[in-house]
């Protein structure tokens, strides 16, 4: 199963990003990027099971950093 993931800059802004998501009912989830890349700061992303393009604007107007998105298989 592959997951979206959105990139931030930062484990703080992971927290935060998750907290946000958490109150607008969504299950948020901070996790290790599997591979670090140039540009994609401390290497955390945020991500949800579904409505991932509505997670990431809620994120961005929240005020979150996001740096893009990737995805990953799921473990």
């Amino acid at each position: 199963m592959k997951r979206d993931l959105n990139i931030v800059s930062s484990i703080t802004y992971a927290m935060k990003g998750k907290e946000l998501l958490q109150k607008r009912g969504f299950q948020a989830y901070i996790a290790r990027l599997p591979q670090k890349e140039e540009g994609t700061g401390c290497g955390y992303c945020v991500y949800v099971s579904r409505n991932t393009d509505l997670a990431e604007e809620i994120l961005r107007k929240g005020g979150i950093r996001v740096l893009g998105r990737t995805v990953s298989e799921a473990e």
